[in-house]
């Protein structure tokens, strides 16, 4: 197209010379007899009106316009080459997930003065090594966002004795999600919770038994802390 407008505008310049001439040839041989410079400046005016058919007339830019398009290629293979990677990353790189139970017991856990860390100490997985089972807390390895469930279960002893538990999710020291029961009708009760979090790296979440109650029975093991990313966020 600038081809097209640079040698119109060079025959406007040369139309009072042809005007009595109506042909293509006549045109073309008023332009090659043109004594005055050819405002085309980087365009090949001379090539495109004394040269042989097919010269380009825009040969120098159309130059610099592949070099500059060679390079944005380049450029753009580089950045998706950087994207693949971080989705590599995203979505196989990273595995951070546990499971704990408490193991078998014929005592009660608890009462205690003050609310305490239930300790999940049979680990069945802890990729990541986020779980600590000594503390009974899960330390995120990088932010994200994390799915957390627990289970609770506890029996009393005879007909009549009370049922008196409370276990809640925490989060960096505040309460997420809890569960209890207290009544004198049954013998034995279970509940669970599961839940979404946001977690920065560091961030510690656990479960713990408040001062005071008692988990008894726990005979099977069903009392049980999970957890796994679901995604990666930047911190």
């Amino acid at each position: 197209m600038r081809a097209v407008v640079c040698t119109l505008f060079v025959l406007g310049l040369l139309w009072d010379s042809v005007r009595a001439e109506s042909t293509i040839s006549s045109l073309r041989a008023a332009a090659v007899a043109w004594e005055g410079e050819l405002p085309c400046r980087q365009w090949d005016c001379e090539c495109a009106f004394k040269r042989q058919r097919g010269c380009c007339c825009a040969n120098h830019e159309l130059q610099e316009a592949e070099d500059q398009i060679f390079a944005r290629m380049m450029d753009l293979s580089t950045r998706m080459s950087q994207l693949g990677d971080g989705v590599l990353e995203v979505i196989g790189g990273i595995r951070v997930a546990f499971t704990a139970s408490m193991s078998p017991r014929t005592n009660c856990l608890g009462p205690f003065t003050r609310n305490s860390p239930i300790p999940y100490d049979v680990i069945s997985l802890n990729q990541g090594s986020g779980y600590n089972p000594a503390l009974g807390i899960f330390t995120a390895p990088r932010s994200g966002l994390y799915s957390f469930s627990f289970s609770v279960y506890s029996k009393v002893g005879m007909a009549g004795e009370r049922m008196y538990y409370k276990v809640q999710l925490m989060r960096n020291g505040e309460v997420v999600a809890s569960t209890w029961e207290d009544n004198r009708e049954d013998s034995e009760d279970s509940s669970s919770q599961a839940v979404l979090l946001s977690l920065q790296q560091g961030g510690q979440v656990y479960v713990e038994l408040l001062g005071g109650r008692q988990l008894c029975g726990n005979v099977e093991g069903l009392n049980t802390f999970s957890g796994s990313l679901i995604y990666p966020m930047l911190a």
